[in-house]
């Protein structure tokens, strides 16, 4: 059973009158407030930020040769290819984004190479092959007389596949978005944005993207070629982008939103005129128009993933994005409907039994829930695994123990999800010695391991979240982003709510809080598929109500009964969105509680104030000095936060009664030395003041070095091993040089003082991105727990 939910509102300050004034400019209808709150509470803050976001005419989207010399040769071998007509595979990946950068590359390339004979693609089978390159697919394109592979949305880090075509004479260019290799690997050339720094534009590029940027490339190089334009493969872009759930900031949010114009302006054509007739089927058959990034979250993307969940083989959904025979692409989109279908039934069925498995689970001594079973699909686990983190607030990995009729070692195959406060990656990275294969990113993965080993795998990646956690509880949360009424709720609001469009990782839907309300009119049903049967997938809909209008609002509960909503006053939390099939606007419930039962508190609150991510730190300052707390230096623990919450709050004397100030996180993100360079400045340091006879304060040090305390006493400790003497004069250290004589303690300390350095960053590292709702979260528990101390 999902465990009670966490509920938290964002805080921020309200926005100036010229800001509203700004945004009030996009929302002619409206005031304009509740879009420029949420623009405020992002970050956006400038005019010129609000024209580039809104807008993508005014944004400036970078040039494909940013990628600087990788790109300059993976074009150079493409026009080599193409000189010597030799063959070329473009080799894919099974999901959304990969079956998309699939399309563009057949697409774009194919202005350049004659499909077919000179260029072909390759998707690995989901249920038999793994993602990224292997062996047996290698050797099948050696005998065809491949020269050329192209990757996209995979390769990064199949250093021994690479090596292996080389040996079979074909070169590599690998464009990818995940985990980048410790070394560059032997190939062509390697197109990753994970080479850029996160602030980069680029960085955030899905495979879709990345494939985008190299037929971009090629596009410039050789403009005379191609024969369609460029920005025909944008809507593919889009689709691809926000199916993958990456970051939609920078070029990203560009793209798609790029994407997104053609997608809907291509829907609006008659079949038989459409660009894309197969995407244009797919959107009438879930009953959307393609001009709203939902109808790829929740319509296009799911349809493309459930093909390789459900059958394996999703290579001809590649046709389905880029053929123009309406009749072939009729039938491709009807079996793509049917996989979806069924999809959902599976997933249903599987959630329970991992439900049942659940209950039987202490989760208050789970850090990460690890289930296994024989009998599961391993093509819905991530999806399954994503529920069951989100209702538990727990990282979930879910795996199949299937067995085959091979003599080989039986291996189970799953996948994991986690949530915002904790990189699974990294997680299940530090376990790689129990793991037969891993690859993914921080909040998705995917991996294979023998099963003997699943008990301490599980035991291992339990016990490595507790020590980072440092024992913070882990809570399922849901954020608010704004308050508002039923009778707020309509096209007005709606319109200001689309002004955000695209929403994704970093700039999530807008989460609205509806307090004191009610549900009227409840029913469900199960869903239907395309030919007419039921199936095991239910959604409630209803009309919801509160005193602030008499007029009733339409919404949808998907994945519950109508008893599930509850009797009298609630809370809810939903999402605002149009229906273009129904033609009305209503809201798609996130959360809902009875109102009586209600935790949510403002009084149990600290006013958090969220400035890490902000490019300008130096915020115009409160009116009153005293008016908010500001940490400028970013924490190591839980501890030190802990004491700044407890700072912000203070009790009246003689009284009870509690005030509290604002708290403002305004540190900048760490960028540190590496552990052995802080070392070296420490003894360089040592070396100077003793020859100076210079006097320092510990203050002065840490400052210096950017270490804490526990570190610096270790590294002293080191020095004194090193020949130097540190004496206390006052307030003062006093260095001096006695000996260049080094003792057999020096080295073991030296390693502490390095291994404590690292554990620090790794820490600052950590409190520099965690959640805002992590942090609000920790504040609530540690006033209810100051509270009930000093009653």
């Amino acid at each position: 059973m999902p465990e009670q939910q966490q509920w938290n509102l964002v805080t921020t300050t309200q926005p100036p009158e010229y800001f509203q004034q700004l945004v009030k400019k996009y929302t002619p209808n409206s005031d304009g407030k509740f879009a420029a709150q949420l623009f405020w509470q992002r970050g956006i803050r400038e005019e010129n930020q609000l024209a580039a976001f809104i807008n993508p005419q005014v944004y400036q989207p970078s040039n494909s040769y940013e990628f600087g010399e990788e790109m300059q040769l993976a074009i150079h071998r493409l026009q080599q290819a193409r000189n010597n007509h030799e063959k070329v595979t473009i080799w894919g990946d099974f999901d959304a984004d990969g079956i998309t950068s699939t399309a563009v590359l057949w697409d774009g390339l194919g202005q350049f190479f004659t499909q077919k004979t000179q260029l072909n693609y390759y998707i690995p089978n989901r249920l038999y092959e793994s993602h990224g390159l292997n062996i047996p697919g290698i050797e099948r394109l050696a005998v065809q007389g491949c020269k050329l592979i192209v990757t996209c949305d995979t390769g990064s880090t199949n250093v021994e596949e690479i090596i292996y075509a080389q040996e079979l004479g074909i070169d590599v260019i690998v464009t990818d978005h995940h985990t980048l290799p410790s070394q560059r690997p032997a190939v062509a050339a390697i197109i990753n944005p994970r080479y850029f720094p996160k602030e980069h534009s680029l960085h955030h590029l899905s495979g879709v993207g990345v494939a985008y940027k190299l037929v971009e490339a090629l596009y410039q190089s050789l403009p005379d070629i191609p024969q369609q334009p460029l920005e025909e493969l944008l809507d593919l872009v889009a689709i691809g982008l926000i199916a993958d759930l990456v970051q939609l900031s920078g070029d990203c949010r560009y793209l798609a939103q790029q994407g997104i114009n053609r997608l809907q302006n291509d829907y609006k054509q008659p079949p038989e005129k459409r660009r894309r007739p197969g995407v244009g089927r797919l959107l009438e058959l879930c009953q959307r128009s393609g001009d709203r990034p939902t109808d790829i979250s929740f319509g296009l993307g799911p349809r493309i993933n459930a093909v390789s969940r459900i059958q394996g083989d999703a290579s001809f959904c590649v046709e389905l994005l880029t053929s123009r025979e309406c009749d072939r692409v009729q039938e491709l989109a009807e079996i793509t409907e049917l996989a979806n279908s069924r999809r959902k039934s599976l997933q249903k069925d599987i959630a329970q039994q991992v439900n049942q498995k659940l209950s039987q689970l202490d989760l208050s001594t789970t850090s990460v829930i690890v289930l296994e079973d024989s009998q599961w699909s391993p093509g819905v686990l991530g999806l399954v695994a994503g529920q069951v983190a989100q209702e538990t607030g727990r990282p979930t990995i879910l795996l199949s123990t299937e067995q085959n009729n091979s003599d080989a070692a039986i291996l189970a195959r799953g996948s994991a999800r986690s949530i915002n406060s904790v990189d699974l990656y990294q997680l299940v990275k530090d376990q790689a010695h129990l793991l037969h294969r891993f690859g993914g990113h921080p909040f998705a993965a995917g991996l294979s391991l023998p099963v003997e080993n699943i008990p301490i795998f599980a035991q291992a990646v339990n016990q490595r979240l507790r020590q980072t956690l440092a024992g913070v509880d882990l809570v399922p949360t849901v954020q608010a982003d704004l308050v508002v009424t039923v009778a707020d709720l309509g096209k007005e609001l709606f319109l200001e709510m689309k002004l955000l469009e695209p929403c994704g990782m970093g700039n999530p839907v807008p989460k609205l809080l509806i307090k004191n309300c009610w549900f009227e009119n409840t029913w469900h049903r199960n869903q239907q598929d395309s030919a007419g049967k039921k199936i095991q997938y239910i959604k409630a809909e209803f009309d919801i109500r509160d005193q602030s209008t008499k007029n009733p609002f339409p919404g949808v509960w998907w994945g519950h009964y109508k008893d599930d909503l509850p009797v009298g006053y609630c809370d809810c939390i939903a999402e605002l969105d149009y229906n273009s099939f129904k033609k009305r606007y209503e809201i798609r419930l996130v959360a809902v509680r009875a109102a009586e039962n209600s935790t949510f508190s403002n009084s149990n609150m600290t006013t958090i104030l969220d400035l890490r991510n902000l490019s300008d730190r130096k915020q115009p300052q409160p009116s009153h000095q005293d008016s908010e707390l500001r940490i400028e230096t970013c924490p190591t623990s839980w501890g030190e936060l802990r004491i700044w919450i407890m700072r912000s709050r203070s009790v009246s004397s003689g009284e009870s009664h509690y005030t509290h100030k604002p708290l403002s996180l305004a540190w900048s993100k760490p960028q540190p030395q590496t552990p052995e360079a802080i070392w070296y400045t420490l003894v360089g340091l040592s070396k100077y003041l003793s020859r100076t006879n210079t006097l320092v304060t510990r203050v002065q040090i840490l400052t210096k070095l950017g270490i804490g305390d526990q570190a610096l006493f270790i590294g002293l400790q080191a020095l004194k091993h090193l020949g130097f003497t540190v004496t206390n004069q006052d307030r003062f250290l006093v260095f001096n040089q006695t000996s260049t004589t080094e003792s057999e303690l020096a080295k073991p300390l030296v390693k502490q003082f390095l291994a404590a350095v690292k554990e620090q960053q790794f820490q600052q590292q950590y409190f520099a991105e965690v959640p805002l709702t992590t942090i609000q979260s920790f504040a609530t528990k540690t006033i209810l727990d100051l509270r009930f101390s000093t009653t």
